[in-house]
């Protein structure tokens, strides 16, 4: 872990667990050697940072390709260990990436949704964390956070008062010699099973 993820990572920490009272239900299953494909709901721009600064060790992101194009942004988040990908259009260096980073025993973080939820309410997932599923090679840690569309929701411009609560699913290694389906049909599947285990947590 880099000096500006672990600075980053308490930063986070401390406003987590200062301003919200962030805690972790499950927290003993988040602790397993080897590659995660760590998928979680989205419903506002502090699950990122919150789910990360959770875990023990640095994880990988998803960030917005554009982001990079700021000299200073893109440093940053490069040594935050963010993967740049084109959100309406997915490129094949961003997808080899993020293959070779779970096949070489790392943990990535992925929201199967693809962007924020507008009510807080859970949608459909999309293909592409099915795909990574198939092609990673990597088991899935299912896990879901309350209270960020509270505390800062989409469109909000100042953070409000809530409590933040990770909750941890188990670890999923699924069989895909089980599934009859092939290609887009069977990243969908699998991107709604994973969806499916992410609705399952509860408080």
């Amino acid at each position: 872990m880099n000096f500006s993820y672990w600075l980053g990572k308490r930063l986070f920490h401390e406003i987590a667990r200062g301003l919200f009272d962030f805690h972790i239900i499950g927290e003993e299953k988040m602790n397993f050697a080897g590659p995660g494909l760590i998928a979680s709901n989205h419903d506002s721009f502090l699950d990122p940072p919150f789910v990360g600064q959770a875990f023990d060790e640095a994880i990988h992101y998803f960030a917005r390709k554009s982001l990079f194009d700021h000299p200073l942004v893109g440093k940053v988040l490069r040594s935050w260990q963010a993967i740049p990908i084109d959100r309406d259009k997915p490129d094949a260096s961003s997808l080899k990436a993020t293959i070779r980073l779970l096949r070489a025993g790392k943990k990535v973080l992925m929201f199967p949704e693809g962007t924020r939820s507008l009510d807080g309410k859970l949608q459909p997932a999309e293909a592409g964390v099915g795909l990574f599923v198939a092609k990673g090679g990597a088991p899935v840690l299912p896990v879901r956070i309350f209270g960020t569309h509270e505390a800062y929701p989409r469109g909000a411009k100042t953070f409000r008062p809530a409590r933040i609560t990770l909750v941890v699913g188990d670890l999923w290694r699924p069989d895909l010699e089980s599934y009859s389906q092939t290609g887009k049909e069977l990243y969908q599947v699998l991107a709604d099973e994973v969806m499916q285990r992410i609705g399952e947590l509860n408080l």
